[in-house]
């Protein structure tokens, strides 16, 4: 296989609507966007980490742990700013292809979860890869329609649950986990023909994921978040110290 040398860029703007600074919010005893920049300087694939912010601290707390800082300008940075543009905003000074996308507020995510997404990029020649974890009891199957007057109706079909009421009879179903998006350049920029328009048209026309368990990818936009990711984190902690005290005894 060929080795990568990608170009990771980790968002991390300084403002939130759900919780406040929660890129600069202690997480496990360190800011949370150290937990990113940890997992991309780890990476076997990634060659360059950068931190995209806007926010002078967390700039800094980033280029503490080896994160290369670069200045996002205010108008990237605002709740309407879409992902792609501000990848691209650093893209553009910084070389490196594959480009692996990452989130400041990810504290949790698998070891090797990266380099998963970016060897499957390169082993398949796909235009992107994301990671996605399977849908539990919040199932699409099991959504509903509640209207003003408390009547329940499916929300898509005309059987409600779609006649499914056990868990595991569910058929599988993913959703995006925020762990890793990986892409190429071509299609960051716009380079590949035939992409619809949209949202995620720098996904490109070849779309592949890689699957996380329930837990390994920990997003945080909310308090309830925090307190999960901080618990896994560390008990993390608590079992590689454990680990390590195992080994100096046997030793």
């Amino acid at each position: 296989m060929t080795d990568a040398k990608a170009l990771a860029i980790i968002l991390a703007r300084g403002g939130s609507r759900g919780l406040a600074r929660k890129n600069a919010l202690p997480v496990g005893g360190r800011p949370c966007v150290t937990w990113t920049v940890a997992a991309a300087c780890a990476s076997e694939t990634v060659e360059t980490v950068v931190l995209s912010s806007d926010d002078d601290e967390i700039l800094r707390i980033g280029a503490l742990d080896g994160a290369r800082p670069h200045h996002r300008s205010p108008g990237l940075s605002t709740d309407n700013a879409t992902v792609d543009d501000a990848a691209r905003d650093a893209a553009d000074k910084h070389a490196g292809d594959p480009i692996v996308v990452l989130y400041g507020n990810v504290p949790v995510r698998p070891e090797g979860l990266i380099d998963r997404a970016v060897r499957t990029l390169i082993e398949t020649g796909a235009d992107s890869v994301q990671s996605y974890c399977q849908v539990g009891k919040n199932h699409p199957w099991w959504t509903v329609r509640v209207d003003e007057n408390a009547s329940v109706e499916p929300w898509e079909g005309d059987v409600l649950n779609h006649n499914v009421f056990r868990r595991q009879d569910l058929p599988p179903a993913f959703i995006p986990d925020g762990g890793v998006i990986a892409v190429t350049r071509r299609a960051l920029f716009g380079e590949i023909d035939g992409v619809p328009d949209g949202p995620h048209a720098f996904f490109g026309l070849d779309r592949r994921g890689v699957i996380t368990q329930a837990g390994d990818v920990v997003d945080i936009d909310t308090k309830i978040d925090r307190i999960v990711a901080d618990a896994i984190l560390r008990e993390r902690m608590e079992l590689t110290l454990a680990g390590d005290a195992t080994d100096v005894d046997a030793a």
